[in-house]
């Protein structure tokens, strides 16, 4: 069976290359793909055009989608669904907001294309090698695709969620989750890197990546980190977000539901971006006036 992946990046690549692992033909098309990267993977058939790609497959054609969310992924399925037929499917694995994925399913139905999104987890090691899939969309329709989904994933690695935008709204709630467990393992190396000890963080990270409470992929990814740089001296201490935990925040405030930890999380990506601290000058300045401390300046 061949399949079609648009978005060759990190995650598509991989996930390109795990599915040719398991026996899948993969037609895949990116713009942006260099002509080396082509022919390093030469197992992958490329298309010039989302057209090609199309008139390639087979029906009913099966075609994964791995690319920005937003108006990236809006434009992609807005061309699909002008040049596939009925009963194709597409599968949005990116980090689309659920409810987008409830209106493009709509839009596509209306053509007679089915929609499954899926939040993929696991990062570029998982997406190769063994990925987390949470799937939504029609029951059926992800009954004919199950085996994809069970051959690139890892044990017990993939699940139908329910109807459409569930997938990427478990997905939304997940990466919300992992905000609070970065913070939380963030802010203890802060205070390993505040006290008079001085600590070997790979061995620090070793000891808590195996057999500890918070062993796992997080604690593994901190050990490699400190494995190629002890102190972390070529990392600036900025964190972006990608959008995930603002929509978590944004979905608990509609259900009335609290989640201090993954709210305050988002925040404190937030101020890592603020080089000008304005809100710790005005905190100096109160302080300076009420009780004369000191103020530091530049």
């Amino acid at each position: 069976m061949n399949i079609g992946l648009i978005g060759l990046g990190k995650m598509g690549l991989n996930l390109a290359l795990n599915l040719i692992d398991h026996g899948y033909g993969v037609v895949g098309f990116d713009k942006f793909l260099s002509e080396d990267t082509k022919k390093e993977y030469s197992d992958i058939k490329y298309k010039d055009s989302l057209k090609e790609l199309v008139k390639s497959l087979e029906k009913p054609r099966v075609i994964w989608v791995m690319v920005p969310s937003g108006e990236v992924t809006d434009g992609v399925l807005n061309q699909l669904g002008l040049l596939l037929d009925n009963d194709d499917i597409i599968i949005d694995g990116g980090n689309s907001r659920y409810t987008d994925s409830v209106r493009r399913n709509k839009d596509l139905k209306e053509l007679g294309i089915h929609l499954l999104d899926v939040g993929t987890s696991g990062g570029t090691t998982g997406a190769r090698n063994g990925a987390s899939l949470m799937v939504g969309g029609d029951k059926e329709v992800y009954d004919y695709v199950e085996h994809i989904f069970k051959a690139i994933a890892t044990e017990n690695g993939f699940g139908y969620m329910g109807e459409s935008g569930a997938g990427h709204y478990v997905k939304m709630v997940h990466n919300g989750i992992e905000y609070g467990m970065m913070q939380a393992i963030g802010e203890g190396f802060d205070v390993l890197e505040a006290s008079q000890y001085n600590l070997d963080y790979k061995e620090v990270s070793k000891v808590w990546a195996n057999g500890s409470i918070i062993a796992g992929l997080l604690m593994d990814m901190v050990q490699s980190a400190v494995n190629k740089d002890p102190k972390l001296d070529e990392i600036v201490g900025r964190v972006d977000d990608s959008g995930e935990g603002q929509w978590t925040i944004e979905e608990a405030l509609r259900l009335k539901v609290s989640i201090p930890v993954i709210t305050q999380s988002l925040y404190s990506r937030y101020k890592s971006k603020d080089d000008e601290k304005f809100a710790e000058k005005i905190v100096a300045a109160m302080r300076n006036e009420f009780g004369g401390h000191k103020v530091y300046k530049k």
